[in-house]
């Protein structure tokens, strides 16, 4: 069957602000040492199963030229753009509206576009695996990943027995919210909890017949959208219809309540790359623990990230801090606090400093 991907791509990344805004989310930033920007690694990883011409963008509206700028050999009608954000539910099912369009059925992988991979081989295995098991029948597969510490900002998946006739292939017994500490590390004791990746594999057949069970009036939209794929009024409704659709992720509206769910469990060096602390996970550290790029000069700085360009960064005697240099503004944070950087979006807004935003 057919194999194609979905990369969701419309995400705003604030995070990873002050590099990432409106106009250039995270997943269009450069974040490793390689240059290449998030949403390539995405698709360069996945080229041995899908080819660029099977690959299908999720976007906003206002990210088109960066996907064409940054993904040279993609099908222009490839990129799906979304006229509002509305979660990851009405993402998916766009995609699969159109790629019934397009081939009938296929098999779907379902990928968010600013995750990194350490070990690309063993990600592609464990696809394959995912691949076969959502070709049977109407099964639909996540990707899960074998906790290593007791992480309390992702969801998690309890699996239960594994499938008949499947190696690591697990049924998915429940999927819960994010735990605090003290569950958290029951889960991770357990041995039959994994984190929540947000990568998914189904038929889209499997999917569509889904949203018809589990949001029908989300599919009564979808089924409009896939009708004008190709005609005159296509722009004008997806407009309306994609704009009237409730904010709902994949996870709440459909993962939750759907039976014949499957898990592999990943162990293939993922990092979903939530905050600026991602940088020394995946780039090298000098002699002082520091991960440092631009133009910087550190004296008795230790276990330090200092990003900046060409603007000249000197730190002294500093330790544990995150630096972030732009054009316009400038962050400083305690590596401990990372997860505050929102705090810092929410009070522009409340300050109508867009232009920072």
């Amino acid at each position: 069957m057919k194999v194609v991907a979905v990369i969701m791509a419309g995400g705003k990344g604030e995070r990873f602000w002050p590099r990432s805004r409106r106009t250039l989310p995270k997943q269009f930033l450069s974040l490793t040492e390689d240059g290449k920007t998030m949403i390539q690694h995405t698709v360069e990883r996945i080229k041995s199963l899908v080819s660029i011409q099977d690959v299908f963008i999720v976007t906003n509206k206002d990210y088109e030229s960066l996907v064409k700028e940054q993904l040279s050999g993609l099908p222009a009608e490839n990129i799906l753009l979304e006229p509002a954000a509305r979660n990851t539910a009405p993402c998916v099912g766009l995609a699969a509206a159109y790629i019934r369009k397009k081939y009938e059925d296929a098999v779907m992988l379902v990928l968010p576009s600013d995750h990194l991979i350490k070990f690309n081989g063993i990600f592609i295995n464990t696809l394959k695996d995912a691949i076969q098991v959502a070709e049977e029948d109407t099964n639909m597969v996540t990707i899960g990943i074998t906790p290593n510490y007791p992480e309390t900002g992702y969801g998690y998946i309890n699996f239960g027995d594994e499938k008949a006739g499947a190696n690591n292939v697990y049924q998915v017994e429940r999927f819960v919210e994010k735990p605090n500490l003290q569950r958290a590390k029951e889960y991770l004791e357990s041995g039959k909890y994994l984190w929540n990746s947000g990568m998914f594999v189904w038929k889209t057949s499997t999917i569509l017949a889904q949203f018809e069970k589990y949001l029908p009036e989300m599919y009564q939209g979808l089924l409009k959208i896939e009708e004008a794929i190709g005609s005159s009024q296509e722009v004008e409704v997806l407009e309306k219809e994609f704009s009237d659709f409730k904010s709902e992720s994949i996870d709440y509206g459909i993962m939750e309540k759907a039976s014949n769910i499957y898990t592999l469990p990943g162990s293939f060096g993922w990092d979903d790359v939530g905050s600026w602390l991602a940088l020394e996970r995946f780039n090298r550290t000098n002699e002082d623990g520091n991960v440092v790029s631009g133009n910087v000069i550190s004296i008795n700085t230790k276990n330090a990230i200092v990003q900046g360009s060409d603007k000249l960064i000197a730190t002294i005697g500093v330790e544990n801090l995150i630096i972030v240099d732009t054009e316009d503004a400038m962050l400083i944070c305690a590596k401990d606090s990372t997860q505050d950087v929102k705090k810092v979006i929410e009070n522009l807004k409340i300050c109508n400093r867009n232009e920072y935003l």
